[in-house]
């Protein structure tokens, strides 16, 4: 598969830009501010078609070029109807906004259980709330890969003391991270790769953090 990472904007948010190396067929995970221009040029240097653009929640920092680069590529932008408002709205999550923010519709929605299919790449939605209402992960089985947003980080977790945060649904969606395969590897929103085997502590993790 091919991948590849922008760290941007001032919480140093990672984006993903991922694509299928068959079909050439790409999606993002995520639209930090300023990963757009960087995204479109690594499309056109790649010789890619970007499908789809994947919103793991709506918090700012994760959303600022949504409508940028949707805007730039026709995809469209996919998001859990929970966490939907503050995309449309931004700042109405509760959280302050640095910058201005334009809003947007998306154009499709993300449950738990749907499938996405790209190129030859298969997309797995598992919606793990906690951090936001409409939190989701997303599961590539075959490559062995889930992209966490701010659910799961390398040693911790997302927080929980946001407005729009409920602890006890994150308790849960750890729960069910922590019963994917050892071997699989996560791609946090933000900080450096881990897996989930090295994770170990989620299933405690009410324990740890409480």
């Amino acid at each position: 598969m091919i991948l590849e990472t922008f760290c941007c904007g001032p919480c140093q948010t990672n984006s993903y830009l991922a694509a299928c190396p068959i079909t050439h067929k790409a999606f993002v995970v995520d639209a930090s501010q300023g990963s757009a221009p960087l995204i479109q040029e690594a499309l056109k240097n790649r010789k890619l078609t970007l499908e789809k653009i994947f919103l793991t929640h709506s918090h700012w920092d994760h959303i600022a070029d949504a409508k940028k680069l949707s805007s730039l590529t026709q995809a469209p932008l996919l998001i859990h109807r929970l966490d939907t408002p503050n995309l449309i709205q931004p700042g109405k999550d509760g959280l302050p906004l640095f910058f201005p923010i334009e809003g947007v519709e998306p154009q499709e929605f993300l449950e738990e259980g749907s499938i996405f299919t790209v190129g030859e790449l298969t997309i797995q939605i598992l919606h793990t709330p906690g951090h936001s209402p409409g939190g989701v992960c997303l599961y590539l089985p075959k490559e062995n890969l889930l992209f966490s947003g701010d659910t799961l980080f390398r040693g911790t977790m997302g927080r929980i003391d946001f407005p729009t945060s409920k602890a006890e649904d994150m308790w849960k969606s750890l729960e069910k991270l922590s019963k994917l395969p050892s071997y699989i590897k996560v791609l946090p929103g933000h900080g450096d790769p881990t897996s989930i085997g090295k994770e170990s502590w989620m299933t405690e993790a009410k324990k740890k953090f409480t």
